[in-house]
């Protein structure tokens, strides 16, 4: 089943597997609107469960039991596919995506649009919960793919060579430093400044943008560089790392710490501007 369904799933072709025992459905959305109106059989998840219990930090991963036991919560195993969506075109659908990643479980879609296509576009949907069908998850005794994720110092490390590149998800405020939400504001030096938002298109219910692999070419994010990829916490930065992965980069790593990590340790090296 998991090589029959794309990484990136229309809402037509997800309603057409409702209800297929094999599916997971995964609902990051706000719990208000859950009660209110969610795709049939999804399980609800808060996006706390996807976060970290250490600030500043509260964008890295959390331990390696924290999320041993929430895949078992939730029942995933490499004989599901799970399908994940939200209620703001990606970000934490593509943070879990991440972990799911981190742990070697690759057997993950992203509903296009989330929610929001899915209920703008007609539908059908129901208000009463879902409870997971739990079990003990077989992950192994660590992270299995640490490649996905990079460090402050792994990444001061990659500074300077030719094929690696930092992929800053914030705002153009944050990244020139005008706005300020750590210790100190600005830039990773060299960082290309790419604001989430723009492989989105409002146009189309918050679907990724049709010309994602375009735009992420006009940048020099090339799928053969070695791409890092942060914002804050990694929320943001949930979405631009799914996004490539959905287009097939093997080389992409999202940076956890974030810029609430950076932006507060004493050795980091900071630009200013854009």
């Amino acid at each position: 089943m998991t090589d029959k369904i794309p990484r990136l799933i229309e809402p037509q072709e997800l309603e057409s597997l409702l209800y297929d025992e094999r599916l997971i459905i995964i609902d990051l959305s706000s719990l208000s609107l859950y009660s209110l109106q969610h795709v049939p059989g999804s399980v609800h998840l808060p996006y706390s469960a996807l976060m970290s219990n250490s600030p500043p930090a509260m964008g890295k991963c959390p331990t390696f039991s924290e999320v041993e036991s929430l895949i078992s919560y939730l029942g995933i195993d490499n004989t599901k596919q799970v399908i994940v969506y939200d209620d703001e075109g990606g970000g934490w659908a593509g943070r879990f995506t991440w972990i799911m990643d981190l742990v070697g479980l690759h057997n993950w879609s992203y509903l296009n649009g989330g929610i929001v296509a899915w209920i703008k576009e007609g539908f059908p949907t129901e208000s009463s919960p879902n409870l997971p069908n739990a079990s003990q998850a077989c992950i192994g005794v660590d992270f299995a793919y640490p490649a996905v994720s990079i460090s402050a110092d792994e990444i001061i490390a990659s500074m300077g060579d030719n094929d690696f590149v930092i992929w800053d998800a914030r705002n153009p405020a944050e990244y020139s430093g005008e706005i300020v939400s750590a210790a100190r504001g600005g830039h990773i030096p060299g960082a290309i400044n790419l604001e989430w938002t723009t492989l989105m298109s409002t146009q189309t219910n918050l679907r990724v943008h049709k010309d994602a692999q375009a735009i992420l070419d006009g940048a020099g994010l090339t799928k053969d560089k070695r791409i890092a990829t942060h914002c804050q916490q990694h929320h943001r930065s949930g979405f631009t790392y799914m996004v490539a992965r959905i287009l097939g980069y093997d080389k992409i790593a999202g940076y956890g710490g974030s810029w609430a990590e950076w932006g507060n340790l004493d050795h980091t090296p900071i630009e200013y501007g854009i």
